[in-house]
């Protein structure tokens, strides 16, 4: 059974608080290497480090919401169909989930800092460029490389907090990210809307830019490394291969990777639809689109904190889980009710309570599958971190197109992906974690 409880992550806590400001092996002023530092000196370094990591957690949310609001915009700027500006969205989804299958294994090799600080300067670069794309076919690949260069931040946040949480800690922390990088999808279509008051589409792109700006200099200037040499893997390409091959030998390790890669994807349904459905099927204003958007992440962030605060510790993860993936199931079922006529037009109010309700439920799904997958990896938290990204946003780029099928005037075919996605989360979640046959 791996360690877990809240001693041993305040203990790397405070090693880490002796670790030089830019990574290196000095001490903290005012202490003696090897000293542990003060409770209060850990404290903060361990706030610093939750507010970093939820930064790096926020930045793929702020990438995609912030834009939102701007996609029936940018069909009609860039004189493109509905479903080819969507693309964008998966373009940047594909490449999110391509980088990390790259960064994660590098990060076991090369430490954590390194390869985070590379790809950030990347980031800010590819996002410049995607101010200027002429076209939608140049934006969608603009977008690709966008989140190539993104995956760094995802991808090493996990293995930051697998370096220094085990057990009901690790689920705990998870549940304070979520609560940071909550605030992401909160703010994001509210600041994406009002931008779109005094400026286009590019210019949530400028803003992105000096967002990633800001947070590769937080990084460059505060984030200690967490990786020891000593636990760092020599090996090159076939190694990290064999690595990730045998972690997917672990069927219960790749149980919570599919269900949580699918309660993702019934997420990101939602996300690449909503505007359309809020906007063009309902008649709501960008703004309107934006504070409901905001609403459901609230309720997201919530959800997530009952999860952190109040169940963990108190109540199998493996049951809570259950019973998240069980309301995804069911409010995907009463929106396929809704939107699809069977009860007539029920209207916005309904279908965005709908709404509300899975997407409150991501916040049992999301952090116990990333908790109890990670519990199992600590050996190659790196790789590990890659191959749950990878297989979350692949699933998320192949869900998104899907949704906008049937044109903009229907909210049917989200339904049926938000339902499809549930029930195949928690097939796998019973079929392949069987939890039932283990002690959480």
């Amino acid at each position: 059974m791996p360690e877990s409880g809240p001693s041993r992550a305040q203990k790397e806590i405070t090693d880490i608080s002796t670790i030089g400001v830019e990574g290196g092996d000095a001490a903290t002023p005012g202490t003696r290497p090897g000293t542990p530092d003060t409770t209060g000196a850990a404290r903060r370094t361990g706030l610093f480090v939750t507010l970093v990591l939820g930064g790096l957690t926020a930045l793929p949310p702020l990438s995609m919401d912030m834009y939102l609001p701007a996609l029936p915009a940018v069909t009609e700027s860039l004189h493109a169909p509905a479903a080819t500006v969507q693309l964008t969205l998966t373009a940047c989804l594909t490449g999110m989930a391509l980088g990390q299958v790259v960064v994660g294994p590098m990060s076991d090799r090369w430490g954590r800092r390194r390869p985070l600080l590379i790809g950030m300067v990347v980031y800010v670069l590819a996002t410049l460029i995607c101010v200027f794309a002429p076209t939608a076919e140049l934006l969608i690949g603009f977008r690709l490389l966008q989140g190539l260069a993104g995956a760094a931040g995802i991808v090493i946040a996990r293995a930051v907090v697998r370096d220094l949480y085990d057990g009901v800690a690790m689920a705990k922390f998870f549940s304070t990210l979520m609560l940071i990088s909550g605030v992401a999808p909160v703010v994001a279509p509210l600041i994406g809307g009002q931008v779109l008051r005094f400026t286009d589409w590019r210019g949530i792109f400028a803003v992105l830019a000096v967002v990633g700006v800001l947070l590769t200099l937080v990084v460059w200037k505060g984030l200690h490394e967490t990786l020891p040499p000593e636990d760092r893997h020599t090996g090159g390409v076939g190694d990290a291969l064999r690595t990730m091959r045998g972690l997917l030998a672990d069927r219960v390790f790749t149980g919570y990777m599919i269900a949580g890669s699918l309660a993702f994807a019934a997420l990101f349904s939602y996300i690449s639809a909503s505007p359309f459905v809020v906007q063009e099927i309902y008649g709501a204003s960008p703004q309107t689109f934006s504070l409901l958007f905001g609403v459901n992440s609230v309720g997201l962030v919530a959800v997530g904190q009952i999860n952190g605060k109040l169940l963990v510790g108190r109540v199998s993860l493996d049951k809570v889980l259950c019973f998240g993936l069980a309301v995804i199931v069911l409010a995907a079922a009463a929106l396929l009710v809704m939107t699809s006529g069977i009860v007539g037009d029920v209207g916005l109010v309904p279908v965005a309570a709908g709404l509300f309700v899975l997407m409150s439920a991501m916040g049992l799904a999301m952090p116990n599958t990333n908790a109890q997958a990670l519990m199992r990896t600590k050996h190659a938290a790196g790789s590990a971190s890659a191959l749950l990204g990878t297989s979350s946003f692949l699933v998320g780029a192949i869900a998104s197109p899907l949704v906008g099928i049937a044109g903009e005037k229907t909210a049917v075919p989200m339904a049926v992906v938000q339902l499809i996605c549930g029930l195949g989360a928690m097939a796998c979640f019973l079929g392949m974690c069987r939890p039932w046959r283990r002690v959480s």
